[in-house]
């Protein structure tokens, strides 16, 4: 760009503020100027959009996963379960710092000691600088003997034993989060999280649907049409339901507040839903045959007499 036109549009009163901020730069990098692209735009608004803020080798500590299996009932109502974990802690040996006891450290000659590195790349806005953990010292700054306990990484696994408390009406898939059971940070960062994931067994005679439970009951012909009282089971043990008289095939009965608790909410549950299977014999007897004949007889009579 011409330095005449440049001034022609640095004076134009319609270029706005962020064009003018633009034509600076480009100005700026011509000149073989190192400032960051977005630090010149952003400028005073903090080390997270390109400032120079000080970085004291801090790492934050890993996030740790472990699985853990319950049984239906466990999932339902809750459980309080101790786990044994394995995590990254502070090594013992080095105390954290990673280097050899009784050795001296020295400045990191890749980073000249900042524990970071910048690196350049010229654009056609100007130059971009981007900002990452040395590689060389992994963000100490210091170029030590590794200690041989730790490798040089300032912790090592150790086994832990945690009280967990699941909460009612959790299912496979769910998570639960404990702050700061993690791995250890290094220099100083803080410590990851632990998250159990969960895996229910399912339960072989009940199912479960969001938080009401299924499940599919037999009644014979004769109790369908008579009606009649059976034990079935549900997540609190057996409990009596009626069948009441003219029950329907494929009828669905509802026992409400048998089903699985709300999560975070235990005085509220779901229900359970029954849905009966009337089953008709293939073979009857001669007196079943007989009287169902003799039932049939009076159901017709029962018919005529209602259309006169």
């Amino acid at each position: 760009m011409h330095m005449r036109s440049y001034q022609m549009m640095r004076n134009d009163p319609y270029m706005t503020n962020m064009g003018r901020q633009g034509l600076r730069v480009q100005e700026w990098a011509a000149w073989g100027n190192p400032f960051d692209l977005f630090e010149t735009l952003f400028e005073g608004m903090g080390s997270g959009m390109g400032g120079r803020g000080a970085w004291n080798g801090a790492v934050d500590g890993e996030d740790e996963y472990y699985s853990l299996v319950l049984n239906f009932k466990e999932a339902v109502f809750g459980v309080e379960k101790e786990i044994e974990i394995r995590r990254l802690e502070k090594c013992g040996t080095c105390d954290g710092s990673g280097a050899k006891p009784g050795t001296k450290s020295s400045k990191c000659n890749t980073c000249g000691g900042q524990g970071r590195v910048v690196t350049q790349t010229r654009t056609p806005l100007g130059i971009f600088q981007q900002s990452m953990t040395c590689s060389s010292c992994n963000g100490t700054g210091e170029s030590r003997t590794p200690c041989g306990t730790c490798s040089g990484d300032g912790r090592v696994r150790k086994t832990k034993r945690i009280s967990l408390k699941v909460p009612a009406g959790v299912d496979s898939g769910s998570r639960l989060r404990v702050r700061n059971e993690g791995n250890t940070g290094r220099r100083g960062g803080s410590p990851g999280d632990l998250f159990v994931v969960l895996e229910v067994i399912p339960d072989p005679v009940l199912k479960r649907e969001d938080t009401n439970i299924l499940y599919s009951c037999k009644v014979s012909y004769i109790d369908a049409i008579l009606g009649t009282t059976l034990k079935v089971p549900t997540v609190d043990g057996m409990v009596d339901l009626k069948i009441p008289s003219g029950t329907q095939p494929g009828s669905t009965l509802v026992m409400a507040k048998k089903g699985v608790p709300l999560l975070n909410k235990k005085n509220m549950r779901g229900d359970q839903l029954v849905r009966v299977q009337v089953e008709i014999p293939k073979k009857l007897s001669s007196d079943e045959r007989k009287l169902i004949e003799e039932l049939s007889e009076l159901s017709k009579g029962k018919t005529a007499a209602g259309r006169r």
